[in-house]
């Protein structure tokens, strides 16, 4: 027995189609490893002179190296990913090395592998543990009488 109201509209008179123009195209990624920060030198003038002398890296950096490890996506990254994080990770030493024009484009680069929960939010990506924090809450108040327990009625 149908239901009640008017038919459906034809699929092909609808206004919004909500279809992908593009058909999702799914292919096999070749993971990497985190690489170490590379060394190499750069060039600075001394007395109008070009000198090549090795570049250091910042402890900010080498903390946000670091802290790749623990990135959530990272065991999925691939070569490009690596590269192209490495040269993030040369604007971000040249942000602490006070060239500040370039945290905007830091923040871009950052914003690409949801670094800040907003980031993460665009991205649609979440962590997995806020799912079990939830189910380990719920399993510690099964009832009302359970989550007052040990509440005493102090009355005057």
């Amino acid at each position: 027995m149908g239901g009640i109201g008017p038919p459906p509209k034809d699929p092909s008179r609808r206004a919004r189609q909500n279809k992908h123009p593009i058909p999702l195209r799914v292919v096999d990624a070749i993971l990497a490893a985190k690489p170490d920060l590379p060394d190499f030198e750069v060039q600075v003038k001394v007395d109008g002179e070009l000198m090549s002398q090795p570049f250091s890296w910042p402890a900010a950096t080498e903390t946000f190296w670091d802290m790749l490890d623990y990135h959530p996506l990272s065991g999925e990254f691939t070569a490009m990913d690596w590269s192209y994080l490495l040269d993030t990770a040369r604007i971000h030493a040249a942000v602490w090395q006070g060239d500040i024009k370039l945290a905007a484009e830091l923040r871009l680069r950052e914003a690409k592998y949801g670094f800040t929960p907003e980031d993460r939010a665009r991205l649609r990506l979440t962590f997995a543990q806020a799912t079990g924090a939830e189910v380990t809450t719920a399993k510690k108040f099964v009832s009302a009488r359970d989550r007052a327990r040990g509440v005493t009625n102090v009355t005057e």
